[in-house]
């Protein structure tokens, strides 16, 4: 059969978010690594750039510990001994030891009765909800929610869902009285990071909603949160939203080990009768491979490093660099949204502002992320600056004075 008339309709798909400015384009190959030398940081090469060094800055791995040699070597010690990847799913015989220490460490890292691992972030966010809504839930979501959530909203059908104002409590408290008498059980869904803007949710003002609400519905209220960005970047032992927040009271909190962590695969904790039950209706779970042992093996020994005084060390570190980023570019004129986290948002307000910012700092050596519509709403376009442990004060000075230039010759 001849897909000819089919790729008609996805050229023309693609040439409509390219007139809209939404096209992402050919993604940038990194093709090795150079070390961290005196008072630079690590620096990256890209196909097509020859020997040219790239300072790279939109990289979700906020500790760098996707470059220490301990990790390396733990991920290098378990594959030699359990090979290269799991050869099933969970429940047919893809789980290994590591797995289950790495789900139990996880839980006590948090403070919870159990964990349960997925292949990845985004897995985990539809395997998480689509089994725990159901026909006669409503779905309660921040209006700046990740894209996980949205679809797996979608994917699960709820009886009613409400969308809140970033972060407005009091839209989020009509929300929930508007659900009274008309659904059996709740959910609040909410980023703890948000990924666009490194800013986060009042987690406390969101768990005394619920516990005020949920007398009146007869399956309660159920507060989700996806701590992706949050876990391993704040907190003064990197626990997230939560330690930022001090608020304990969520029922699921979800994270991932593929940003801080500096590895792969996803993770939720709750309480234990909640685990075993996605364990059995997760199809995201069941149905897919989990992460390697290698990965699980790695991600123990992330979790020593977090748990020690090197581990506070560096998030200490990692928050000093941040303040001084941000201050340096609010210094240079910079329109930027407070914050504590390492995401440091440079906003620009203009899609064709944005791209051209983005290649002017390429040409620079210095990697970043431009965010633009449909990503985030129009008028909030900007560049996502992910601040790491791995720079250096050298590598942020430089990064300004590339911006500064930038600035002055666009006066």
């Amino acid at each position: 059969m001849s897909l000819d008339k089919i790729k008609m309709v996805l050229s023309k798909e693609l040439a409509g978010l390219e007139e809209r400015g939404a096209l992402k384009g050919k993604e940038t190959t990194i093709i090795g690594v150079k070390e961290a030398e005196r008072d630079k940081g690590p620096r990256y090469f890209v196909e097509g750039y020859g020997d040219k060094e790239f300072l790279r800055m939109n990289s979700n791995s906020y500790l760098g510990m996707d470059l220490k040699k301990e990790v390396i070597e733990a991920e290098e010690t378990a594959a030699r001994e359990f090979g290269t990847g799991p050869g099933a799913a969970r429940f047919i015989s893809g789980t290994y030891k590591p797995h289950v220490d790495l789900e139990k460490r996880l839980a006590k890292f948090h403070n919870r009765e159990a964990g349960m691992i997925f292949s990845s972030g985004y897995a985990t966010v539809m395997g998480v909800l689509t089994p725990l809504i159901s026909q006669d839930t409503i779905v309660i979501s921040d209006e700046l929610n990740h894209n996980s959530i949205i679809n797996a909203i979608r994917l699960a059908r709820p009886k009613d869902r409400k969308i809140y104002r970033h972060n407005n409590m009091n839209e989020l408290e009509s929300n929930l009285k508007e659900c009274i008498g008309n659904c059996h059980r709740v959910i609040i869904a909410t980023d703890g990071i948000f990924s666009m803007r490194g800013d986060h949710a009042p987690l406390p003002e969101i768990a005394d909603l619920a516990e005020k609400y949920c007398p009146e519905f007869t399956e309660g209220i159920i507060t989700i949160v996806d701590d992706s960005h949050g876990v391993g970047a704040t907190g003064e032992t990197g626990r997230g939203t939560t330690e930022l927040t001090g608020e304990n009271r969520v029922d699921i909190l979800i994270g991932t080990l593929g940003k801080a962590m500096g590895v792969n695969g996803g993770y939720l904790v709750s309480d234990a009768e909640v685990i075993e039950y996605l364990r059995e209706k997760a199809p995201f779970y069941i149905y897919s491979n989990p992460i390697t042992v290698s990965e699980a093996s790695a991600a123990l020994k992330v979790i020593d490093i977090l748990d020690s005084d090197t581990g506070k060390r560096m998030l200490k570190y990692l928050h000093e660099m941040t303040v001084y980023f941000r201050k340096g570019l609010v210094n240079l004129g910079y329109e930027v949204i407070e914050g504590k986290h390492p995401i440091v948002p440079l906003m620009v307000r203009d899609t064709g502002k944005t791209i051209e910012l983005v290649k002017y700092l390429k040409d620079n050596g210095i990697l970043v992320t431009g965010l633009y519509y449909p990503i985030v709403p129009k008028g909030d376009e900007e560049i996502r600056f992910q601040i790491c442990a791995e720079h250096t004060r050298y590598d942020l000075d430089y990064a300004l004075n590339i911006l500064k230039e930038y600035k002055e010759q666009t006066i």
